[in-house]
């Protein structure tokens, strides 16, 4: 979980305090206009357009476990039953899976640590290319207890803990709820996870009900979570070189510039107009 060689400094954060950096005036303004930007809209980064109901039947999410394998506080998302295998509801899976894409674009837009955890070997090098695509991190192997809540103890006093953890599988490999779900609970760490209908979702802050084991649902959601956290740093650069040219617009007219209206993003393709 601690930043590789690779990744920004700015990414990283230390145990003491980090030296004073002279910045420039409007720097901290900049700051400020780009991260109430996407609040100002409902769906800055669009990521309903991502799926539909019928890509995620065709993905077949909507397969469950046997209904005897059913935990008890799945029960709201199951649609019903057919040959004793639960059928989930996709209308809601789509509901909540929006609010997840939503959120993880958002941790995306503010530079924050997303961490992908899984632990079913099949989808292994599945997860890890998709979280080294976006530019994020992976754990797909054995999580040891405490990794989370004993960090600066295990792993040195300058670790950074992740801002996000995405679970693929909150179950290990013997059917058991992954520890890292119980130690992000610990630590206040937001969470976004792909429960099946044999999980219990009650310590995930953003559940998707849904199959989480065959090869075509486990490949969409991977592919949902890449767009959205690349859409959102791709719409980061976007709104910050649109802001810097306004400033350098209003440096040069000697008076300050007013910020981009909610339409002149909208026809940039950067946001909603109300």
């Amino acid at each position: 979980m601690a930043p590789g060689p690779g990744r920004p400094s700015s990414r990283t954060l230390g145990s003491t305090a980090a030296p004073a950096v002279s910045e420039p005036e409007g720097s901290n303004n900049l700051q400020d206009r780009l991260l109430s930007e996407p609040l100002r809209h409902s769906d800055f980064f669009n990521v309903k357009e991502l799926f539909s109901v019928r890509s995620l039947f065709d993905a077949r999410v909507h397969l469950g476990h046997k209904a005897g394998c059913r935990h008890r506080f799945m029960e709201p998302y199951v649609f019903g039953s057919r040959l004793d295998q639960d059928i989930i509801d996709l209308e809601q899976t789509a509901v909540h899976l929006q609010l997840a894409l939503n959120f993880v674009a958002h941790v995306a837009y503010r530079q924050g640590i997303i961490l992908f955890v899984g632990r079913n070997r099949q989808f292994s090098h599945l997860i890890e290319s998709t979280a080294q695509d976006c530019g994020e991190y992976a754990h797909t192997r054995y999580f040891k207890g405490g990794l989370l809540t004993n960090a600066p103890l295990l792993l040195g006093p300058g670790v950074r803990l992740p801002d996000l953890i995405i679970f693929l599988h909150t179950l290990n490999n013997v059917f058991e709820p992954h520890v890292a779900v119980r130690d992000a609970a610990k630590m206040s760490i937001p969470t976004v996870g792909v429960v099946d209908t044999n999980c219990n979702p009650c310590l995930i802050t953003y559940p998707v009900p849904g199959n989480d084991d065959s090869p075509p649902a486990v490949q969409l959601f991977c592919e949902l979570f890449r767009k959205a956290i690349v859409r959102a740093k791709e719409k980061r650069r976007q709104v910050e070189a649109l802001y810097r040219l306004h400033d350098q617009a209003g440096a040069s007219a000697q008076g300050p510039a007013n910020p981009p209206s909610p339409e002149t993003l909208a026809r940039l393709g950067l946001g909603h107009s109300p």
